[in-house]
């Protein structure tokens, strides 16, 4: 293919992105999986381990892994969920949130340079754009199509 198409441009500017993440994670001795799941736990609460995947965009199988990881290095811990007996809780530890601060910090870097260089109207068209492959992929409106 001659011209570039969404999905590759999609794909060779996540790749380059999750790059530059993990580069810089690897300073602190994580990945961009771990920063991105410590965003994803509420810092106060905690997350019900059902939720997190989902949140995410995540398998049960790689989450479980990332997990697994977490708790060994002392960045979270698993609670009993009080609302639900047999659920889990996963809650930041002091550390864990230490590292939160340091992944959030690095997300909103990440957001200021990009945004030095692009107007407010190409960004608001790049979230519309985002928006309308979102629905269309998760509501299977390409291929899945009984129109």
């Amino acid at each position: 293919m001659k011209d570039k198409t969404i999905d590759y441009m999609l794909r060779t500017t996540w790749l380059a992105v999750q790059k530059m993440y993990n580069e810089e994670a690897a300073k602190f001795d994580s990945t961009m999986a771990t920063g991105f799941t410590l965003l994803s736990i509420d810092p106060e609460k905690g997350t019900p381990s059902t939720a997190l995947g989902p949140k995410m965009g995540m398998e049960a199988t790689s989450l479980s892994r990332i997990l697994k990881a977490m708790e060994k290095r002392g960045l979270i811990e698993r609670k009993p969920n009080p609302e639900d007996g047999r659920g889990v809780l996963i809650c930041l530890t002091p550390f864990g949130l230490e590292k939160r601060d340091l992944s959030r910090e690095r997300v909103l870097t990440f957001n200021d340079a990009i945004k030095q260089h692009v107007s407010e109207e190409q960004l608001a068209h790049f979230y519309d754009v985002s928006e309308v492959i979102l629905d269309r992929v998760c509501n299977k409106k390409i291929y899945n199509q009984n129109d």
